[in-house]
């Protein structure tokens, strides 16, 4: 079974929620941008590797918060991911 199974059978997330597919898009989107700067040579794989791991840090605390929250983040909450993305982001391509 894949990780992605895993969690969907030990939780009911509703992971259509607007602000939880915000999130995961952007983690998506981060790191199709990771990939393609490894690939042209404009990051190292050792750069990329942290980003992941910082992109996989946000996307663990979302989890985190949805089951706290009924399924659901919350504006502030996704104001906070936001901003953690915000981070990632300015980091790849430079």
């Amino acid at each position: 079974m894949s990780f992605t199974g895993i969690a969907s059978a030990q939780t009911n997330w509703d992971a259509t929620h607007p602000r939880r597919v915000e999130v995961n898009q952007r983690l998506a989107n981060q790191d199709r941008r990771i990939h393609q700067e490894v690939r042209e040579g404009e990051m190292s794989h050792a750069t990329a590797a942290r980003l992941h791991r910082d992109d996989h840090q946000i996307r663990q605390e979302e989890r985190d918060m949805a089951s706290q929250n009924g399924s659901h983040v919350t504006r502030r909450e996704d104001h906070a991911l936001n901003q953690q993305e915000n981070s990632v982001s300015r980091q790849i391509g430079q």
